[in-house]
């Protein structure tokens, strides 16, 4: 009989995942605990289940721009794919970003809206890049506290029905690139007392939504991103026709191919100042401290949703006269990747359950404080740890790992894109130097490896936890040596911040496995930690400047 291989499977995403159901009988009890978990459970079995099925049978189809109608009129219509037009459903029926503004369960609502996506995202095709940016997009308009945007835009962006739920655009990449925003081209002017818009937009996501948020220089502001303005614009006027907005096409990316990311042209078109006229580059900060943490969070979930196919996978297939489940070699590097993911989870959603105490307003100052730093090191570390446990979970599979119609290469392709997203690994690197020249915030980060540490008294797990602290501290360390020393300073950046992102999830992986131990409930978040604590948690090296430019100019 001829042998063939077995594909994989999706486990059940909530039933199968130990670390998650474990978190969220933290946060939740009772009936509150009941409510939470009977939509978790419904929302997994629907990602395990039609929702994965559609994901594979839609695999090759991709948004496509119509430039023009039968008749010649310029319509530059995107049609996304089916799977993206049923996620549109599902986000508003299930609240995937209402539930953080709702405040059902106060600040931890947005552990709960966190919690529904993280079951459901991995199967939707990364429809989490709209929500992030419609999440962003009502933060901001609420922070700055514009009425009259608020009472326009924010009923429609937290909607939960599907005929009036509204996503939102982020429309800040132009062709001076990405990362230094202050060098954007695009100009406002006002005429008649109406501003408009002038510019090209390079890169734009999710370029179906009915509005965006973006960038332009009022003409006679200054350079930089203090001459910048945030401006809020329809992408559409009120008869549906187009504001002034020209797709020239869509770009063909690595990954994330089912997000419709745009080159578009603004010529004329009607937009409103968020915050004044001024300001713009510190005026997205709202903004961006959402949609890093969703990259946090889609960092985690594709994680899990990598592992819980290979681990599928190796209980299927034989090699060798055996399961690859009953392989030592294989069950090690498993291992190491569940331990992994497992850091990444919990250091995303510590973010998340700052930023839904900071929101509603129950968080100390030094929360407030710890949330500045957190922010950037979350998004860095959990983007980095996706790409690579992404490759391992394709090399794990084999030659099918690499085969496009099996699936699988799109988790690779699709988590490269984390690492670039909001803010590459450098530019957050600098981020959090920037963060940590406070006191208050180096104060606020000190106390939380207090908490953190002090939380930890099991025998086995005390050296682990003192392995984080002690990392920490020698980076500390090292910053107030390299204070005085710019290039030094810089030089060593990103890997400062990923000791101290790698140092955070190690002290709260001991400090999960301590209340695990306490509450009887078994080793395995134990061994999760003791696995990560091996892979390390220093990545400071203190080389020299001119050793990295000889290097580098090879």
């Amino acid at each position: 009989m001829t042998f063939l291989q077995e594909a994989p499977e999706l486990p059940h995403p909530y039933r199968a995942d130990g670390l998650l159901r474990e978190y969220a009988g933290r946060r939740f009890a009772g009936a509150e605990h009941a409510k939470v978990e009977a939509e978790l459970l419904e929302l997994a079995t629907l990602a395990a289940g039609p929702l994965y099925q559609a994901q594979l049978e839609d695999r090759l189809n991709e948004p496509e721009l119509i430039s023009w109608d039968p008749w010649g009129r310029r319509i530059d219509e995107i049609r996304v794919t089916k799977l993206w037009e049923e996620a549109q459903r599902l986000t508003a029926k299930h609240g995937l970003v209402a539930t953080a503004y709702e405040g059902e369960y106060g600040d931890r609502s947005r552990v709960f809206m966190f919690l529904k996506n993280f079951v459901v995202q991995a199967s939707l095709d990364v429809y989490s890049c709209p929500l992030a940016m419609t999440d962003g997009a009502a933060r901001t308009l609420l922070d700055h506290e514009n009425r009259a945007l608020i009472d326009r835009a924010l009923p429609r962006l937290i909607s939960r029905d599907p005929a009036t739920a509204w996503t939102s655009g982020q429309w800040m990449t132009e062709r001076t690139g990405g990362s230094d925003v202050g060098l954007s081209e695009a100009v406002a002017r006002q005429v008649d007392g109406v501003w408009r818009l002038d510019g090209v937009k390079w890169f734009t996501s999710a370029t179906t939504a009915q509005m965006a948020l973006t960038l332009a220089r009022p003409e006679g502001n200054g350079p930089g991103g203090r001459g910048l303005a945030l401006f809020y614009l329809e992408t559409k006027d009120a008869s549906g026709a187009s504001n002034h907005v020209t797709i020239h096409r869509l770009k063909d990316k690595l990954g994330t191919r089912k997000v419709p990311t745009a080159e578009l042209t603004i010529e004329g078109a009607v937009a409103v100042p968020v915050a004044g006229l001024a300001n713009g580059v510190r005026n997205i900060t709202p903004m961006l401290n959402i949609t890093r943490t969703w990259n946090a969070v889609a960092s985690a979930w594709g994680m899990r949703r990598g592992l819980h196919l290979a681990k599928d996978y190796a209980r299927r297939r034989v090699a060798f006269g055996a399961a690859l489940s009953d392989k030592p070699l294989h069950l090690d590097t498993l291992a190491g990747v569940e331990a992994e993911a497992e850091g990444a989870f919990l250091l995303a959603f510590r973010a998340v359950e700052i930023l839904g105490k900071v929101e509603s307003k129950t968080a100390t100052e030094s929360e407030q404080a710890l949330l500045r730093v957190m922010t950037p090191i979350v998004k860095l570390t959990t983007g980095k740890q996706a790409v690579e446990i992404a490759s391992e979970v394709v090399e794990s599979f084999g030659g099918a790992g690499y085969v496009e119609d099996t699936g699988l290469p799109r988790l690779l392709a699709d988590a490269q894109v984390l690492p670039i997203w909001e803010g590459t690994t450098n530019v957050l690197s600098l981020d959090t130097l920037r963060a940590l020249a406070k006191s208050d915030t180096a104060n606020a980060l000190a106390g939380e490896v207090k908490r953190l540490r002090a939380a930890v008294s099991h025998a086995e797990l005390t050296p682990l936890a003192d392995a984080g602290v002690k990392a920490i501290s020698a980076a500390q360390s090292w910053l107030v040596g390299a204070q005085s020393q710019p290039e030094r300073l810089e030089a060593g950046a990103r890997r400062f911040a990923l000791t101290l992102g790698r140092s955070l999830e190690l002290l709260l992986l001991t400090e999960h496995a301590q209340h695990m131990q306490t509450s009887g409930a078994g080793a395995r978040a134990m061994y999760a930690a003791r696995r990560f604590a091996g892979h390390g948690v220093m990545r400071l090296a203190d080389f020299d400047v001119a050793e990295s430019r000889g290097l580098a100019s090879l």
